[in-house]
């Protein structure tokens, strides 16, 4: 019996500290969450934090067992060269891309929602993480970039208040030129193109390049304002009476004066397109929900400084009217901004799980 309870104290260190670091992980946890609330990029440091915790403590209750100097000593010196080998394989392109993700936090070039374009790379971002950066393709497809990626190549942002875009055609030197170009500008506004403008880009041997470029004010419809681009550069080069193909088949061809110009199409098999469905909306479906948990960010952001205003007016208020009206303020914002909290999260929570 007496050798049991020696056993049994002999362990009383080691229970000791693993309570110890249960309690830590419990109160940590309960801070963490708290202040994580609206805020999707906590969920990394999080996720740091909790491995942190568990490897210090699983090292001090390995140390708290009952063990001779020696034994302790060579465990101490295993740990330390797992640890260190660990920390040297992976630290360059972890903490590289933790460093290139707060450099793009710095610079603020892009938020979720934006168009970008790297490398090949083009798409709108859905997420912006410490390590990582996520956007969604044209083909409604989530691409993961390393943020260490992003800082090494030139990254193309897609400016909100409108891009322009261009349509190619080349056409022969026997059109006159005058006509073309009245023909592309007429093109640009059927497809609602602002402050157009027509280039000439190339004289080939065969033919000449042109090139016809636009602004589209509503960037989110940038892929459907490429294509109507197209259609309307056919239907108006058509409606000219110009013809669209190969010069170099207009001076080979043996069919005589044939005119390669379709015919135009009856009213009832025009296609008839709702401005107001556009295919963006589905492409770009998550991109367009992190847009819009970002302005809610934003317009938190707003509220927390209004509350914080507030209370520096409590604080310097002495009469006792305009202490309760500044009191019931406070209350008022702050019920906004615990809703508007528990909205955002819910959000997110969304998104996370359609992934």
């Amino acid at each position: 019996m007496q050798t049991i309870i020696d056993s049994i104290l002999s362990f009383q260190g080691t229970f000791f500290t693993l309570l110890t670091f249960v309690i830590i992980y419990y109160a940590v946890k309960a801070l963490v969450d708290r202040q994580a609330k609206g805020k999707s990029d906590w969920g990394i440091i999080r996720s740091m934090i909790f491995f942190s915790i568990f490897m210090i403590g699983g090292i001090a209750v390995i140390l708290a067992l009952p063990m001779s100097n020696d034994m302790r000593s060579q465990i101490t010196s295993l740990m330390g060269i797992v640890i260190s080998a660990v920390l040297a394989l992976s630290s360059a392109t972890f903490i590289g891309n933790g460093l290139a993700g707060i450099m793009l936090r710095t610079i603020n070039s892009f938020k979720p929602g934006d168009f970008i374009q790297v490398e090949g790379h083009f798409g709108r971002i859905t997420e912006r993480g410490l390590f990582h950066t996520e956007i969604q393709t044209e083909n409604r497809d989530l691409t993961t970039l390393p943020n260490m990626f992003l800082t090494m190549n030139p990254v193309k942002v897609t400016r909100p208040s409108g891009t322009f875009i261009s349509g190619i055609c080349s056409l022969g030197y026997d059109v006159n030129r005058n006509k073309i170009e009245k023909a592309l500008l007429d093109a640009a506004e059927r497809a609602g193109l602002k402050d157009a403008f027509v280039r000439i880009m190339e004289l080939g041997d065969f033919s000449v390049v042109y090139k016809v470029t636009g602004m589209v004010e509503e960037i989110k419809t940038v892929l459907s304002a490429q294509s109507r681009l197209n259609a309307m550069l056919l239907d108006a080069l058509h409606d000219a009476d110009i013809e669209i193909v190969s010069p170099s088949f207009m001076n080979q061809r043996q069919v005589g004066e044939a005119i390669f110009i379709p015919k135009k199409a009856e009213k009832h098999e025009e296609v008839v397109r709702d401005k107001s469905d556009n295919p963006e909306s589905k492409i770009f479906d998550k991109a367009e929900e992190a847009e819009s948990i970002e302005k809610r960010k934003d317009s938190l952001a707003d509220i927390e400084k209004k509350i914080k205003t507030l209370n520096e007016e409590l604080k310097a208020a002495t009469e006792e009217p305009v202490q309760t009206d500044l009191k019931k303020r406070i209350e008022k914002w702050t019920t906004v901004r615990d809703k508007m909290v528990e909205k955002i999260d819910t959000k997110i929570e969304e998104i996370n799980t359609k992934k």
